[in-house]
């Protein structure tokens, strides 16, 4: 027989390890004792403990926390993809990011996990007619997370933004599973046009800091975009493109640079 850690251990490995880094932190550090059982040790699921820690920080005076909960709460409960999907993230941000060594620090301190996971619930209420509160939750997020993704967007799961601030995410845009990206990127517009004018991101892409990609142009699979780099046409699949505009460096099959984060063209830093 199973003790109860163990099952939870087996149906829910990620949350059953942000538990076990949370009773670390409570035993260690007693300062944050009360953050870690309000947030996290309190509940019995990771969606009830996001919805309780997104709150915590996009409450307001015009929408209390305690609506934020209810309205995060509603979106998990209609849609449980976003709860695979958050847990996807956290272990994107693990695997990728080197000063990330536990789940729990995406869950409580990385604003561009806070960011995508306000973006997910946004997006639910964009979708089913909600768009004045999609709008005042995507409002919330650039002013509280310094990143601005419209909630008409459409990003997948295992998706990590790396420090994040900054990072503008356009209406049309599609980012697939997978993807990273650091702060300052871009996927945006390259004028007035109201139809489909942004960029679709594929599978596995790397997006170096400050990168910049305008219009409907697709990304290919396995891509990797050099920091302070302007696309502004179409890149092949397991493409390194770089410059102002960019052009193709190098095409490599079977690579995984959002995976290793190797921030280089041939050698050289980007």
């Amino acid at each position: 027989m199973l003790h109860r850690n163990e099952k939870l251990a087996v149906c829910d490995p990620v949350w059953s390890k942000l538990r076990e880094d949370a009773e670390t932190i409570r035993a260690r550090e007693p300062a944050l004792a009360g953050l870690i059982q309000t947030s996290l040790l309190a509940h019995e699921r990771l969606e009830e403990a996001l919805a309780v820690r997104i709150a915590q920080k996009l409450g307001n005076a015009d929408l209390s926390a305690m609506t934020v909960r209810q309205i995060f709460d509603e979106a998990h409960a209609a849609d449980p993809a976003m709860g695979v999907a958050a847990r996807a993230d956290i272990v994107a941000v693990f695997e990728r990011d080197p000063a990330c060594t536990r789940y729990i620090e995406p869950f409580l301190f990385f604003k561009g996990f806070h960011a995508l996971q306000t973006y997910r619930v946004a997006h639910w209420l964009w979708v089913n007619g909600r768009k004045d509160l999609g709008w005042f939750l995507t409002n919330r997020m650039s002013e509280q997370f310094g990143v601005d993704i419209h909630p008409g967007a459409r990003l997948g799961q295992g998706i990590m933004m790396d420090h994040a601030t900054g990072i503008v995410i356009g209406e049309t845009a599609v980012v697939e599973d997978g993807v990273s990206m650091l702060h300052g990127v871009t996927l945006g517009g390259t004028g007035k046009a109201t139809e489909d004018r942004h960029p679709k991101i594929g599978r596995g892409v790397m997006i170096g800091a400050g990168a910049k990609v305008l219009g409907n142009i697709a990304v290919g699979h396995c891509a990797k975009i050099a920091a302070g780099s302007v696309v502004l046409h179409p890149v092949p699949p397991c493409a390194t493109v770089a410059g102002v505009p960019a052009k193709i460096i190098s095409i490599k099959e079977g690579c995984a640079p959002a995976v290793d984060m190797d921030q280089s063209v041939d050698g050289a830093a980007i």
